[in-house]
């Protein structure tokens, strides 16, 4: 049954995920964290980020991570079969109807219909997202600080998002270690007077 759950679970994902990449993943957090609940928020926000570190469509290795957390490898073929299945299917069967059809008006003006569309519902979840990072936080001037630089090295900067998320995670690894090592050398200190 849950191999079902998995492969029906992202068979919608990869049905609904017009634009692929970035755009699939409010309908990852949908289904693997609201709806089946096979992964809490956290998890998916380090999937996310480990996913965004490593080459690759993220599509594909969120549905590795989320399948192999939910079912090990075999959850892990399941998954990504069905996020992949989908635009087989669809490539197969309607290329030659898309390229008959694509400067149709109807089809032209779907297709610049579904951006707005993505648009908000990838703001919702980086909204969702930025709220739990700061409730969660326990340096809430780190987060302020990551955010300002992550937006200017992505907005201003143009620089790749898997360089900003690579970069985060080795600054954030630092700072962790850093500031465990120090807390470690007071209550040293402390235990000592």
């Amino acid at each position: 049954m849950i191999y079902w759950q998995l492969f029906i679970a992202f068979f919608r994902i990869g049905i609904f995920g017009f634009g692929g990449g970035p755009t699939m993943v409010p309908l990852f957090h949908t289904e693997c964290v609201k709806k089946y609940k096979w992964v809490t928020d956290e998890d998916f926000a380090d999937n996310l980020a480990l996913g965004n570190a490593l080459p690759g469509p993220i599509g594909t290795k969120l549905a590795a991570f989320i399948g192999y957390r939910v079912k090990g490898w075999k959850g892990a073929l399941v998954a990504n079969i069905g996020v992949v299945l989908p635009i087989v299917i669809v490539m197969i069967a309607l290329l030659e109807v898309i390229y008959k059809w694509k400067d149709a008006p109807g089809v032209y003006g779907m297709i610049q219909a579904i951006g707005p569309v993505i648009a908000v519902m990838t703001g919702v979840l980086t909204w969702e997202f930025l709220q739990k990072a700061w409730q969660g936080a326990p340096n809430k001037t780190g987060v302020s600080v990551s955010l300002a630089l992550s937006m200017v090295a992505l907005l201003f900067l143009d620089w790749h998002p898997g360089i900003v998320v690579a970069i985060a995670l080795v600054i954030s690894f630092a700072y962790s270690t850093w500031s465990v090592r120090k807390r470690k050398k007071k209550d040293g200190k402390e235990g000592a007077a």
